[in-house]
């Protein structure tokens, strides 16, 4: 793992924009690996529930010296001239507008599940090649902007201000792609979660299973995914955690499954789940959780295993490059059937 050590020449306070409960927590993370400066400014975006729920529990623990959460902002903050930026979602219109009109000494991008993985990508492409979503349909107006978020964030790479901080699995070729284009990948394995004590009770079934967004996105076919959570209640109990972007009426499908108990969503899986006993197992759908929980219950002894999708799960707007983008979170997978 590589640390911010290098970064503890910062000057002036950092801020952080974060738009979902793992940028939330990344962000603390990064504060902690010394890569935003001695103080931090942790800015949820407003209205978002999840967030709500993650801060609440942030509370709770003993957060860095110098990180301070701040009341939600409806808008992306300002970044003072010449301090850090840190953001998640670099897709994001109003991020990348924010880019263009501010003028931070460092930026410094925090995970956002798989889409981190796709900037890596856009961040080594061609110049003038926009920063996109892969799934997204994009006007002309857009994909301007796109392209001129891309131009800035490659400008800092090649001035050494821009660093990556993640706990994906990046592959080698990537990796080194991103480097010699100026910019910092900085590792990491939850070194600050690792270190907080447990809080509240585990879930007491054997089987617990992460919820996915793939149905809701509609990437792969809903009666399919039910019936293997059929399959997997009837045959015991099972403590399903949501995906925050699920469907409230898939939940409501869910919980109505013969053995299985939903419970409620919100934080982190990497906060939630961190807690589990050996005699437990995690399963999920390809997902980026798979990683960090590998990572946070290896030493409790707990089975995090990937499941894998059958090709009559995926709907035709699964295209080849996210299964395959999707197929670096399947190491140790085990079968559909549970």
């Amino acid at each position: 793992m590589e640390d911010g050590r290098d970064h503890a020449r910062e000057q002036g306070s950092a801020v952080a924009w974060v738009e979902s409960p793992l940028q939330m927590l990344c962000a603390v993370e990064a504060h902690h690996a010394g890569l935003l400066g001695p103080r931090t400014r942790l800015v949820p975006r407003a209205r978002l529930r999840p967030l709500a729920v993650t801060g609440r529990e942030l509370d709770h623990l003993d957060l860095p010296p110098g990180l301070e959460l701040t009341a939600p902002e409806p808008d992306v903050p300002r970044p003072r001239r010449g301090a850090t930026w840190a953001v998640g979602d670099a897709f994001s219109g109003k991020v990348q507008a924010r880019w263009l009109t501010a003028f931070p000494g460092r930026t410094v991008i925090v995970d956002d599940g798989l889409a981190t993985i796709r900037l890596l990508e856009l961040l080594t492409a061609p110049a003038g090649t926009p920063l996109l979503r892969a799934r997204g349909r994009s006007g002309r107006l857009r994909t301007l902007l796109g392209v001129a978020a891309g131009f800035r964030l490659r400008a800092a790479a090649r001035a050494g201000r821009l660093s990556i901080f993640t706990a994906l699995p990046v592959p080698e070729e990537l990796a080194r792609a991103v480097r010699d284009r100026g910019a910092e990948l900085v590792t990491h394995d939850f070194a600050w979660l690792r270190s907080q004590p447990l809080r509240g009770p585990r879930p007491a079934e054997r089987t617990v299973v992460l919820g996915t967004s793939l149905v809701r996105n509609g990437l792969i076919h809903r009666d399919h995914y039910f019936t293997w959570l059929a399959g997997l209640g009837s045959a015991g109990p099972v403590a399903y955690f949501p995906h925050r972007r699920e469907d409230p009426d898939d939940l409501v499908r869910v919980g109505e499954q013969p053995g299985i108990t939903v419970y409620d969503g919100g934080m982190p899986a990497e906060m939630t789940l961190r807690g589990l006993a050996a005699e437990q197992r995690v399963l999920s759908l390809p997902s980026t959780a798979v990683t960090s929980l590998r990572v946070l219950l290896s030493a409790r002894g707990v089975a995090v295993e990937t499941v894998d999708v059958p090709d009559e799960w995926w709907t035709t707007e699964a295209a080849p490059s996210l299964r395959s983008h999707l197929s670096m979170f399947a190491h140790h997978d085990t079968g559909v059937t549970g």
